[in-house]
């Protein structure tokens, strides 16, 4: 009888280790009832972003002659809005804007980050230019830091002009120092494990060392802190399209329904804004509790 190759035997110990880490997350997740919330209303969020306008009972964007402000029924679950439209087919489809926001300036700041982190990190003990280039980089992202968030974001979509692309655009630039300080924090402790300098006498270039030996060891904290960040653009862009500064009506966006609605309750149409204000903070503490499951999960201190 042959032995097994090693290529085999590197398929089996790789499937076994990954059947390993699956059990681990199971086994985390059945001990945290806060996370496995957290999962649950991620991935409804989720499910609504991709099906929510298709399951919609009405046309979310559609006003429906006659139901002005009708009050939550059989044929209206979560009521009427002003404009006639259905309150319930706009709050399960708005996720389809919010997340893509979310997701997409995320991503893009979540890469950015990283990349300047690793950088910053990496090179800013360097002399010369790649220390110049080091403090350059953490100097800006002061700068952009020392501006109230909402005030700076609201500047931005503002010199652009409301509309998806242009809030994306701003959310990304005003997370990307958020993501390049951890980044950075996280570098600055891996760049003095041994590992670094056996890659160095080994003679690998100091670019070799910094992106494919310390970048994967340092991401472990941007990762956990990704799902927050999209909990937290959904509500930076909720805020800009309250005042509107972000995706312009009559897109469903949770935002922008609570600032029709709003005038509504003064007069007892308690509905209009309530609805979408409770989709909007569910959404918003279900990333929250998510990235502070994964955070501990990521932790092997914490973790047990």
């Amino acid at each position: 009888m042959t032995a097994p190759a090693p290529a085999q035997l590197q398929i089996v110990a790789g499937g076994a280790a990954r059947r390993r880490a699956v059990r681990d997350f199971l086994r985390f997740t059945r001990r945290r009832p806060a996370f496995q919330l957290g999962l649950v209303i991620v991935a409804v969020s989720l499910f609504l972003a991709v099906f929510g306008p298709t399951i919609a009972p009405y046309p979310p964007e559609t006003a429906l002659p006659g139901e002005t402000l009708q009050p939550p029924s059989a044929a209206h679950p979560l009521g009427t809005d002003v404009s006639n439209m259905d309150i319930l087919s706009r709050v399960i489809s708005a996720p389809r804007i919010d997340l893509t926001i979310a997701l997409v300036s995320t991503a893009i700041a979540f890469v950015g980050g990283v990349l300047l982190g690793v950088v910053s990190g990496f090179f800013g003990a360097n002399r010369g230019v790649p220390r110049m280039v080091s403090e350059g980089i953490m100097r800006t992202a002061d700068i952009i830091q020392a501006f109230p968030v909402f005030i700076f974001a609201l500047a931005l979509v503002g010199f652009r002009g409301p509309g998806m692309e242009n809030v994306i655009a701003a959310l990304a630039f005003l997370n990307i120092p958020y993501f390049l300080r951890i980044t950075r924090g996280a570098v600055l402790q891996v760049r003095e494990r041994p590992f670094v300098e056996a890659q160095r006498c080994a003679g690998a270039s100091e670019l070799r060392i910094a992106f494919v030996h310390v970048m994967p060891n340092a991401l472990t904290a941007p990762i956990a802190n990704i799902s927050p960040t999209i909990g937290f653009s959904i509500l930076l862009t909720s805020g800009l399209s309250f005042v509107g500064a972000g995706v312009p009506v009559p897109t469903p966006e949770w935002g922008s329904m609570i600032a029709i609605g709003a005038p509504n309750m003064m007069t007892g149409q308690w509905w209009t804004a309530l609805f979408p204000g409770m989709a909007l903070g569910i959404t918003i503490l279900g990333y929250a509790l998510v990235g502070d499951g994964l955070r501990e999960y990521l932790d092997p201190v914490r973790k047990r």
